[in-house]
């Protein structure tokens, strides 16, 4: 059978892309930033500790951005694999419970009665309330041998 059409899942794209780039990017200028710093002077000055501090800063939030992107990524492919493994569970049940031979290998789902096959089974006269039944035909024809009261 041939793989039909299905619209794609979501996964992380360009905008999760573009911030992990400019990240990358900002963390790259300030880390060439602090060697040129560092080469050309010999103590350490306050521009020194502030390109430090934001190659540091831009690094781990590259890292961060990039590793919220990735479990992004594998939590799309996770999901349409279940979804994709839910429609063709419900399919194979639907096919199974329409070609089966006998009723007793596949379990029908339950189908509740329409209004017409309600009026033809009882007529208005003889409706019985929930009060009037047995203990029996309350608990769905189950006796439980619960004698308590």
């Amino acid at each position: 059978m041939a793989e039909t059409s299905r619209p794609q899942p979501y996964q992380p794209g360009a905008v999760s892309l573009f911030f992990v780039a400019k990240a990358g990017v900002f963390a790259a200028t300030f880390w060439i930033w602090l060697l040129i710093l560092v080469l050309r002077t010999d103590s350490a000055t306050g521009l020194q500790v502030l390109a430090a501090t934001g190659a540091i800063t831009t690094t781990l939030v590259g890292v961060m951005l990039g590793a919220r992107m990735a479990l992004q990524h594998n939590a799309a492919i996770r999901h349409a694999e279940v979804k994709k493994l839910l429609v063709d569970i419900s399919w194979n049940a639907f096919t199974a419970a329409g070609n089966a031979e006998s009723a007793g290998k596949v379990v029908p789902f339950p189908i509740a009665p329409g209004d017409t096959e309600r009026a033809g089974q009882r007529s208005g006269g003889d409706r019985v309330t929930v009060l009037d039944r047995g203990a029996s035909e309350r608990n769905g024809g189950r006796d439980r041998g619960d004698k308590r009261r």
